[in-house]
């Protein structure tokens, strides 16, 4: 065993002494068990988040609720709020406050000496997967984007993303600088996740109302994707801030730009290699070949991002988009559930897991501001959309108030932001509790609203719009 370890070590070690080469082994060899254990913490972190993204994600299925909210919940529930199953470093916990790293002394030979170092290698090695889930997540999303729908939709939704987006970055922002004393780069980020709109909520409760097809429903739909393209684009140059820790003017202007050329740029070149990559697949015979090719072409992406300086996420929706271009899109799409379906989860529950709720107990005075925050926030989400449906003029046949609604709800998208803050370590608690509360309920308000203000369709238009 010794004489394999040897085998590992540079070929400079030679000059050392029999002893020291014999002791360097031992050491090695030494720290095997600890590696096996760290192994095996991440194996029972991942046991715990996919049953809980299992179970909340199926309770808020059955009452009509995306299930990202209950796999967000779940996280809660086994984080640091709750039962502390899933805890991070990041937020001040040790390995006893860790109830995996308990179990692993219990059932293992875990020494205490050791479990701080077994802690903190578990939680990194879920830190990188909860970070590749975003990528992925991204990636799937630009594939379930359609540019030609975007531009078919035309200036209406077009007006009404923008207000979407500008009104309740600029309340937001503003409000949380100037009002609450919030710096500038946590108030950045915090009115930037107020740009997000959730497609995936809205798009369900119109089609259950057989409203999609109407003309409200198009323009939502149409709105949505616009602002997700515009909040990608928001959230890669609030992240590069968070890195530069620079919030000059030139700075901000250079990373829009930079965002906006690049997501062009890609989408332009992309669209001349999207055919020699199909192509190269067609001549393979291997298994896995779309998957892994696709995914080659959107890591790729998301490195240049990355090494510009922007987020690995806009890479990876900008792979997305050119792929979504393809005849291979709904193969491609089919193929990369799977993938989505293990890595996914793993962002969002970690996302709940982070966040400790406890600093919006108003039983606790410092607690308070917190909770004012995220009334503020609330009222700027629900607001700063509702506004926006407001924009279209010259039209009184269309139901602007509920398109306004329509694009209320944050969903994944705004809990895309609220991670990615919350891995910057950009955010205080107060701001990121306030910011996964926003999200959770203008997730639950959204849908009754909805039905609220835009009133069922009949029988006979509801048949229609399903036989179309």
């Amino acid at each position: 065993m010794i004489v394999a370890q040897l085998n590992d070590f540079p070929v400079a070690m030679i000059n050392f002494s029999p002893f020291s080469l014999l002791a360097i082994a031992e050491e090695k060899i030494a720290q095997e068990p600890e590696n096996a254990l760290v192994l095996a913490s991440v194996l029972l972190s991942l046991v715990a988040i996919y049953i809980a993204s299992k179970i909340g994600g199926e309770l808020c299925s059955r009452i009509n609720l995306p299930p990202v909210l209950g796999e967000l919940v779940g996280g809660v529930i086994i984080g640091v709020s709750v039962l502390g199953v899933l805890v991070f470093p990041q937020t001040g916990a040790t390995a006893e406050d860790s109830l995996i790293i308990a179990f692993l002394e219990r059932t293992t030979d875990l020494q205490p000496e050791a479990a701080q170092a077994v802690f903190e290698a578990q939680s990194e090695v879920i830190i990188v997967l909860s970070e590749l889930g975003v990528v992925i997540l991204l990636f799937e999303i630009g594939l379930e984007s359609d540019l030609k729908e975007l531009l078919r939709v035309g200036p209406q939704a077009a007006a009404v993303a923008i207000t979407g987006v500008v009104a309740p970055f600029v309340a937001g922002t503003g409000g949380l600088y100037y009002l609450f004393g919030v710096p500038a780069v946590p108030a950045i980020f915090a009115g930037a996740a107020l740009t997000a709109t959730s497609i995936g909520i809205t798009a369900k409760v119109l089609a259950e109302l057989g409203r999609l097809n109407s003309q409200e429903g198009q323009i939502i739909i149409g709105a949505a994707v616009i602002d997700d393209v515009l909040g990608i684009i928001i959230l890669a140059v609030v992240a590069s801030l968070i890195k530069t820790g620079n919030i000059e003017v030139g700075n901000i202007l250079y990373l829009v730009i930079s965002a906006a050329a690049f997501l062009v740029g890609t989408i332009l070149i992309g669209r001349f290699l999207s055919p020699f990559l199909i192509g190269m697949v067609k001549q393979m015979n291997t298994r896995g070949q779309l998957l892994l090719t696709a995914l080659v072409f959107a890591f790729t992406l998301a490195y240049i991002a990355t090494a510009i300086e922007l987020e690995a996420i806009l890479g990876a929706f900008a792979a997305g988009l050119v792929l979504a271009e393809t005849d291979k899109r709904k193969e491609l799409e089919e193929q990369v559930a799977p993938v989505a379906d293990l890595v996914v989860p793993v962002f969002f529950v970690c996302v709940g897991a982070r966040t400790d709720l406890g600093v919006l107990n108003p039983a606790v005075p410092s607690n308070r501001e917190g909770l004012i925050l995220a009334a503020f926030l609330i009222v700027v989400a629900i607001i700063g959309k509702t506004i926006a449906g407001f924009t279209i003029f010259g039209r009184p046949d269309i139901n602007k108030l509920a398109i306004g609604v329509g694009l209320v709800p944050r969903g994944e998208v705004g809990l895309v932001f609220a991670g990615v803050g919350s891995a910057s370590g950009a955010l205080s608690p107060a701001t990121e509790a306030a910011i996964i509360v926003m999200v959770i309920l203008t997730t639950f308000l959204a849908p009754p609203f909805l039905r609220v203000v835009f009133p069922e369709a009949s029988e006979t238009e509801t048949s229609e719009q399903e036989g179309t």
